[in-house]
């Protein structure tokens, strides 16, 4: 799949989600295979960049290729500007998000909530991609609610805005995250636009991967929740995509070095205070796909301080050193 200049190398891309997709994880994610990883959304009102939250999740990962950053907003010229400011940080593509459900962000008349006014759809497509010199993406629903499904005549006015690539979440903003994602939407974009099209939703599965990439077509797939606490997924999804068969589990030291690598990069990166608050979620998802994980993980993220969360969790891979680690 190749965005602008910006051949990937792999058509499994993480998907941008706020208060997961920081840079820790991007980078453990691109460890795996990840072709491309996103920015967490950051608002298009520059004048709440200088928060602790902005500036990290503008913070850019400036030794990859493509450096994405996604931004939010409704204003066409607010978005125009901070696009521009983006890209002179080092952003080599902008994505622009029109599908987060989030109350907060709707209300704002943002996110999702855009899909109800395919005029101003076009007004901010048209005036980012004018502003900005480096390729624009956008990533959509399937429309607000099923009795407004309009996520093909989006596509077409993204493509004629000048979007270079268009991912599309297979539910409504009414579904949030509930029900099963479809690909009848997916298809059909795919078979009217000739810009490159990801589908995201539901994808779990190396089996899953293939099912969705046949079924819609689709040039690439978007992980997102199911890469949560399982970055490792991209490896599973590459080799599946790549040879038709299912990688070995990782081994229980690997896991184990896996996770206080991420730990180790999340304390580097927040700080040992907040790195420890920011680590017991993802502890928690690792736990969920962990055998005999419940005790561990009651301790871990109950306790305060960077070294006793890898004491922990050195300590529970020494206690289970004969089992299958990984669930199945």
């Amino acid at each position: 799949m190749q965005i602008g200049p910006y051949k990937l190398s792999s058509p499994f891309t993480l998907a941008p989600m706020a208060g997961i997709s920081d840079a820790p994880f991007r980078r453990l994610c691109r460890r795996f295979g990840a072709g491309m990883t996103t920015s967490e959304m950051t608002t298009a009102d520059i004048g709440l960049w200088q928060t602790a939250k902005s500036r990290r999740r503008l913070d850019l990962d400036m030794d990859t290729e493509p450096r994405v950053v996604q931004i939010a907003g409704s204003d066409p010229a607010q978005l125009a500007l901070a696009a521009t400011l983006c890209v002179d940080r080092g952003a080599q593509i902008i994505d622009i998000n029109m599908g987060c459900p989030a109350k907060k962000v709707c209300k704002a008349a943002a996110g999702s909530a855009l899909l109800r006014d395919p005029k101003l759809v076009a007004r901010i497509l048209t005036s980012v991609v004018a502003a900005v010199d480096v390729p624009v993406t956008l990533k959509i629903r399937t429309g607000w609610d099923t009795a407004h499904k309009n996520a093909v005549e989006i596509a077409h006015i993204g493509e004629d805005a000048g979007i270079q690539a268009l991912a599309v979440h297979g539910r409504t903003r009414a579904c949030r995250y509930h029900g099963d994602a479809e690909y009848e939407t997916v298809a059909q974009i795919k078979s009217v636009v000739s810009i490159p099209v990801i589908a995201n939703g539901d994808i779990t599965t190396p089996e899953k991967s293939l099912e969705v990439l046949r079924l819609t077509s689709a040039d690439g797939l978007m992980i997102g929740r199911a890469a949560r606490g399982r970055p490792w997924i991209f490896r599973e999804l590459n080799e599946y995509f790549q040879t038709g068969k299912k990688i070995a589990l990782l081994e229980k030291n690997k896991v184990r070095d896996i996770m206080l690598d991420h730990l180790n990069d999340l304390y580097q990166f927040y700080g040992d205070t907040t790195g420890v608050r920011v680590a017991r979620k993802h502890l928690t998802w690792y736990c969920a796909g962990l055998n005999n994980a419940e005790k561990f993980r009651s301790q871990v993220v109950r306790v305060d301080s960077a070294s006793e969360q890898v004491r922990l969790t050195r300590d529970f891979f020494g206690t289970h050193a004969g089992d299958n680690i990984l669930a199945a």
